[in-house]
């Protein structure tokens, strides 16, 4: 036989769990989203990352972009030009159709695959716009509007 205290004790442990995981779920939906990821990969090296510049579905502003292509704090891998660079988004991005840019410049047209494979000499090679032994290269995501822009610099294996 249970008792009247044994009652409310166990009806204030389940009204305090319920209160508790509310006001987790609260705290989880006031952050940010993360943006969609992508990935760079070089034989069995791979680096991702969420988006440089990213407004959440919503077109980014010439300013924005331009900020964004300038931006040092970007994620690099090395790369051997014998090698195959391999480009991997997230469907998210690919459903918005994207397009790799070195330098800024669109290398690829678009395309809404989720995947995309280049040789790693066309990174360093100066008749696609290189320069040196490292390239910036830029993943943005849509076709009519840019919504987002994830960049990585390439560095040359020696």
């Amino acid at each position: 036989m249970t008792t009247l205290h044994s009652v409310v004790v166990r009806r204030r442990r389940a009204v305090a769990a319920a209160g508790a995981v509310s006001a987790g779920l609260l705290l989880l939906s006031a952050c940010d989203k993360p943006s969609p990821m992508s990935t760079v990969t070089v034989g069995t090296s791979s680096v991702n990352s969420e988006a440089t510049c990213y407004n959440d579905g919503d077109a980014l502003d010439t300013a924005s972009l331009t900020k964004c292509l300038k931006d040092t704090d970007i994620k690099s891998i090395k790369v051997d030009p014998d090698e195959t660079v391999r480009f991997g988004v997230d469907p998210k991005i690919a459903d918005n159709g994207w397009t790799i840019l070195m330098n800024g410049q669109p290398l690829t047209d678009s395309s809404k695959k989720t995947y995309r494979t280049i040789p790693g000499s066309v990174f360093f090679n100066a008749q696609y716009g290189a320069q040196g032994n490292s390239t910036l290269v830029s993943i943005k995501e849509g076709e009519k509007t840019v919504t987002g822009l994830w960049s990585f610099k390439l560095k040359k294996e020696s």
